[in-house]
């Protein structure tokens, strides 16, 4: 009993001063910081690359026009951005990759993994397999063809996403390939 009220007196301060207070909402303040998932800046975006060029040639040729189109072969609208982040209420065409390195520096592409292929910015929940992409020649040279997409050709920018969709399926980050033909 003597022990007790030897503790008794030496805390004889109240526990909530605000002195402890202050250091308890510091610590949950600290803690919560602290624990949330890290995020990349690509999060929720995918890039889907053309690679169309010609038997036995790498170079693109600029007068392509690719848009996504649904099954009827009309172009799919980004209604809301419901299948891309930006461009919201137009049709989703693709652009051809463009460098943005300064004369004399590495050669380096906006999306540094396409060389002069086309591309586009999706949703990481776009669904590739309900659509196709419509390759026409603007010049007449080719023959416009209708390719089926397929969840493997999206490049799925960041890791952790990336890791979850390489379980399941095909390999990601694949570009689609596409031989044009005169």
């Amino acid at each position: 009993m003597a022990r007790f009220l030897l503790v008794l007196k030496v805390y004889n301060e109240p526990f909530f001063t605000m002195k402890n207070t202050f250091s308890f909402l510091f610590f949950l303040f600290s803690f919560f910081a602290f624990s949330q998932i890290q995020h990349c800046g690509y999060d929720f975006t995918s890039y889907i690359v053309v690679n169309a060029h010609e038997n036995g040639v790498t170079e693109n040729p600029k007068s392509l026009k690719i848009t996504i189109v649904a099954e009827n072969g009309k172009e799919v609208i980004n209604i809301n951005n419901m299948y891309s982040w930006n461009k919201g209420n137009e049709p989703l065409v693709f652009t051809q990759n463009y460098l943005v390195s300064k004369k004399g520096e590495k050669e380096r592409y906006f999306f540094p993994y396409a060389k002069d292929n086309y591309f586009i910015s999706v949703t990481n929940t776009f669904p590739a397999e309900t659509f196709s992409i419509k390759i026409e020649d603007i010049q007449g040279v080719y023959k416009t063809q209708n390719i089926p997409l397929q969840s493997f050709n999206m490049y799925v920018l960041c890791s952790s996403e990336n890791e979850k969709a390489k379980m399941f399926g095909k390999r990601t980050n694949n570009p689609v390939e596409v031989i044009l033909e005169k």
